[in-house]
């Protein structure tokens, strides 16, 4: 394989999850939670990319890659890679790099959307159907199945029941992690509550109204994520207190937060002001993504290159 072969990659963006609600409404006898969520993805996430090659490697870059230094075996990415391979009984091997600019640990989902890119990049690189990754999935995470769409959904069982919505209302997002990740097992852990019921959810027909539903829901794991790590509190406090915050809640298990706000422009104004008041926090302004990612074909850019000559 000439470098230049070696040089060109497909690509995917890996975009970040956001529960806007969580409600935890039973158990399985095995322990697992059936759980109820409107699931919307943000236009910020991490990049990956993939071509041919013998085995199968990953290396690691980016503002996040020195996290996963200690667990690259185990890494999800990998881990999607092997199942796929072992499931459609490839001979071949890729070439994986992920730039890794979400937070590790953080509940927007970070490395069940690697891994689900993973699988999408490697159906396409292995000329396999779409159908050889929707089984695997589950398999690797709850939040897996619903990031292979990376489109608006209710989320239902154990992650499995993904169901796609309508586009939600454009606006503005701000994603806010104090630097602290936190265990999703040690969070269901530490619950306390009873079970709720699913959320009466419906398509909302403008902004307010979409405010106005979700303040009708809640993250059932919030509390629990909170006596874990009390920085939560922290930035929801912060949220609330930006200029036309209209409802400030935690992703998932923590320990992101999502605050949203009428106007694109009300979101990059917040995320400056916390910027410049919480130098040490990661913020980012946002939108929700309309359609999913799609994969792009080309040629790794000079800098990249370099990058992963450095990478872990």
């Amino acid at each position: 394989m000439s470098a230049t072969e070696r040089d060109r990659r497909l690509a995917l963006d890996a975009p970040a999850k956001i529960n806007l609600f969580l409600h935890v409404v039973g158990r399985r006898d095995d322990g697992y939670h059936f759980l109820d969520s409107t699931v919307a993805f943000a236009g910020v996430g991490d990049t990956l990319y993939a071509s041919a090659g013998d085995g199968l490697s990953l290396k690691i870059f980016g503002p996040f890659a020195e996290t996963l230094i200690s667990d690259m075996e185990d890494n999800l990415v990998l881990r999607a890679a092997r199942a796929l391979r072992d499931a459609a009984a490839i001979t071949g091997g890729a070439m994986l790099s992920l730039d890794k600019r979400l937070p590790v640990a953080s509940g927007i989902g970070g490395g069940s959307a690697d891994a689900a890119a993973a699988l999408r990049l490697l159906a396409h690189l292995w000329s396999l159907p779409e159908e050889a990754t929707v089984g695997l999935a589950i398999g690797l995470g709850a939040d897996v199945p619903v990031c292979l769409r990376s489109a608006s959904s209710r989320v239902g069982g154990i992650g499995d029941a993904v169901e796609p919505l309508n586009s939600l209302p454009a606006c503005g997002v701000v994603l806010v992690n104090a630097g602290e990740g936190i265990s999703t097992p040690a969070v269901f852990a530490a619950r306390s509550d009873g079970f709720s019921n699913p959320a009466a959810w419906r398509s909302p027909s403008s902004y307010s109204d979409f405010i106005e539903l979700l303040r009708e829901t809640r993250n059932d794991l919030a509390d629990a994520a909170l006596s874990i790590s009390p920085s939560i509190g922290d930035v929801l406090a912060a949220l609330k207190r930006t200029q036309g915050c209209d409802i400030a809640r935690l992703s998932g298990s923590g320990g992101t937060c999502f605050a949203l706000y009428e106007t694109a422009d009300a979101a990059s104004a917040a995320a400056d002001a916390l910027t410049a008041d919480r130098p040490g926090w990661w913020v980012r302004a946002t939108q929700f993504m309309r359609t999913a990612p799609s994969i792009r074909e080309g040629h790794l850019s000079a800098q990249i290159r370099a990058l992963r000559r450095k990478c872990l």
